[in-house]
């Protein structure tokens, strides 16, 4: 089984998945990285030239072939558990997915704060990536999240290695 770790942009799911991988002997998957590699560009040049859609298209792609993984920690894309198809693919391989549950100041702190984002990643909607694009966008992703879940995390206040920890035990 593996370990999937979804939320939103900014919630940690690829620095902690990285340090889960190592600490459980996993190797670590990266949903976003794995799309990047494919299409040979950046998910701002993907929107950019093909839109939203063809992005999701290719993550769909990516995470079916993820779900296969037996045996490693996974990072899914923010948005990617919002497409029924996705849910049900990743449901249906029976991995465990755990929530990691943020505070949209503190997700718009760190995004913020994060060079990649700005150079890797598009806004997702004509509010810009501010607090109020985050608010809206968890509006709706967090009950499809919630509903998909089998552990849920707050990671507000914790470091990466705090984030570990408590996932080890309870996984």
């Amino acid at each position: 089984m593996s370990v999937v770790l979804i939320g939103y942009r900014g919630s940690g799911k690829t620095t902690v998945g990285r340090l889960l991988a190592e600490r459980l002997g996993k190797s670590f998957v990266d949903c976003d990285d794995l799309i990047v590699k494919q299409a040979g560009k950046s998910v701002r040049e993907i929107f950019a030239e093909g839109g939203e859609e063809t992005f999701r298209k290719l993550e769909a792609s990516a995470v079916a072939k993820l779900a296969k993984r037996k045996d490693a920690v996974i990072a899914l894309g923010g948005g990617a558990m919002m497409r029924e198809e996705n849910r049900r693919t990743m449901t249906d391989a029976e991995h465990q997915i755990v929530y990691l549950r943020c505070e949209p100041a503190e997700l718009l702190r760190r995004i913020q704060t994060d060079p990649a984002t700005s150079d890797n990643r598009p806004a997702l909607t004509n509010l810009d990536g501010g607090i109020e694009e985050i608010q809206s966008l968890l509006s709706g992703r967090e009950p499809i999240y919630k509903a998909n879940m089998s552990v849920e995390l707050d990671v507000t206040n914790l470091t990466p290695a705090q984030v570990v920890e408590r996932l080890v035990k309870v996984i």
